[in-house]
């Protein structure tokens, strides 16, 4: 299956999510951004096929989705569960948080991040 990375076509919804992130978003970005996870480099609103994910490490091939309270109902459910699906059918691990999980317990978030992009063989950063 053929699909684009960074569609010319979502570059303006890429730039508007970008603009308007929630405080989550901010937060994590805060972490993420200039390598400072384990020397990983992050994209925000990086979008693959028809989707926007709000974090992206290429090198690792994971993506990162940060979750507000929309997201659990029924319909969202379902429409997160296709969008991981075909990001998982693009070899890309999806993880999940929380909005409340990034604004409440930032250090857990990262840690688990941290594990997800570091070899369980190689020293602490």
């Amino acid at each position: 299956m053929q699909f684009t990375y960074n569609s010319a076509q979502l570059k303006e919804r890429r730039r508007a999510l970008r603009r308007d992130q929630t405080n989550a978003e901010q937060i994590m970005w805060r972490h993420l951004r200039n390598k400072q996870i384990a020397g990983q480099k992050f994209y925000r609103q990086y979008s693959i096929g028809p989707y926007i994910l709000d974090f992206y490490c290429p090198a690792k091939r994971l993506g990162i989705e940060l979750d507000g309270g929309q997201h659990n109902q029924n319909i969202q459910r379902n429409k997160d569960q296709q969008r991981t699906h075909f990001l998982q059918g693009q070899g890309i691990e999806v993880v999940r948080f929380w909005n409340n999980e990034v604004t409440e317990k930032t250090d857990e978030v990262l840690t688990k991040i941290f594990s997800l992009v570091t070899p369980s063989d190689s020293p602490l950063s």
